[in-house]
């Protein structure tokens, strides 16, 4: 689907143009999207096999890359051989011998860059095989690829903002006087599986606000009965081939409460001016600035808490970032989380997110799920 040859195409023109020989990425996002070595499926802990530090992908302009794996990582966890040489180490090798004795032999006589996503030992080894003085860090090579989404990566986007939309139609009924926030929480991940998500793409989160007493999924309030009346905040996204979407939406359980109303209009105002402020040319941060000014101009930007958005791709969270620190100006077809929200303490919160694509004349938006206000009375 997804063409790894024509990324590390382009990946050698950075390199060049960086003076950079050599980049090492262990197992992470950046190695699948420059050879399709697929991550496992994130959980609790961290797996461990022997000679786990070796794993990766050694990248060098104008040649195939050279892989070192673990045995147990190539008979469990590599369903699908990249293009490339294997060096697999096993338990019993010397891994460090044959790690150096790669790595020598790819000829870098300048700069080594090391992806961000690497154990400490393969640092500090490649620190003693090549001279710390010679390495830099090397994930900001691919993540100036990877902000830019092709036709098929936006494609599976969209099929991973359907996910988190079947969710929220199936969960959205269910948000009623009594429910717990696990209760949603275990729901909507379920219904994640039935409309083809490989995993949540991070942990769910279903909560009513920021108090100590506020009912929250992932708080000793998560079994919690919900009252009548109060709003419940969503914030959960699915996978697809790879590729993240993140998702919100507030659904009401009853009548809303007093002001609710008023700020849900000034959070859809704050939505449509980042969105439409998302073009080529702008600066992150003022996309970010846009976006805060509907709710500060309602008197309500005390209780807008954080930035307006993130990048997103095959990670869920992405540079650049909308935020008030981040001056890269925009290009199209970087991917965008529009996420305002209020969250009044002692009162009520709301917050929808979308994810949206930087364009000529502001950005799409890749969800088709409505932004109205849904009260379940």
């Amino acid at each position: 689907m997804f063409d790894h040859a024509e990324r590390r195409r382009r990946l050698f023109e950075v390199m060049r143009a960086e003076g950079v020989d050599l980049l090492f990425v262990g197992l992470s996002s950046d190695l699948e999207y420059l050879s399709g070595v697929e991550r496992g499926i994130p959980f609790f802990g961290q797996s461990s096999y022997p000679h786990g530090w070796v794993a990766g992908g050694f990248f060098r302009p104008d040649a195939d890359p050279v892989f070192v794996l673990p045995r147990m990582v190539v008979v469990f966890d590599l369903p699908v051989r990249p293009e490339g040489d294997i060096v697999v180490v096993d338990e019993a090798d010397d891994g460090s011998a044959i790690f150096e004795r790669v790595a020598r032999g790819l000829g870098a006589r300048g700069t080594v860059a090391v992806g961000d996503r690497v154990w400490a030992e393969t640092t500090l080894e490649l620190g003693r095989i090549f001279g710390l003085d010679r390495l830099q860090t090397g994930s900001s090579l691919v993540n100036r690829l990877r902000r830019v989404k092709t036709a098929d990566e936006l494609e599976a986007m969209r099929r991973a903002c359907r996910t988190v939309e079947h969710a929220m139609a199936a969960v959205a009924p269910q948000v009623q006087p009594g429910v717990s926030m696990a209760e949603l929480r275990e729901e909507v991940e379920a219904q994640l599986r039935v409309a083809g998500s490989l995993t949540p793409s991070f942990a769910t989160h279903i909560f009513t606000g920021m108090d100590p007493d506020s009912l929250d999924s992932g708080a000793p309030t998560a079994r919690d009965p919900l009252s009548d009346g109060t709003p419940v905040l969503f914030d959960f996204g699915g996978v697809v081939d790879g590729y993240c979407s993140d998702f919100g939406r507030t659904i009401v359980a009853g009548e809303p409460p007093d002001g609710f109303v008023a700020a849900y209009e000034a959070m859809l105002a704050a939505f449509e001016a980042g969105r439409t402020a998302c073009r080529p040319g702008a600066l992150a941060r003022e996309v970010n600035a846009a976006c805060r000014e509907p709710i500060e101009a309602s008197g309500l930007g005390e209780h807008f808490r954080h930035r307006m958005g993130h990048g997103i791709g095959l990670d869920v969270h992405e540079r650049p970032f909308l935020s008030p620190e981040d001056e890269t100006p925009l290009e199209a077809g970087m991917t965008f989380t529009d996420e305002p929200s209020i969250v009044v303490h002692g009162s009520f919160g709301l917050r929808i997110e979308n994810v949206v694509v930087c364009a000529e004349g502001g950005a799409r938006v890749l969800n088709e799920y409505p932004n109205d206000l849904v009260t379940n009375g």
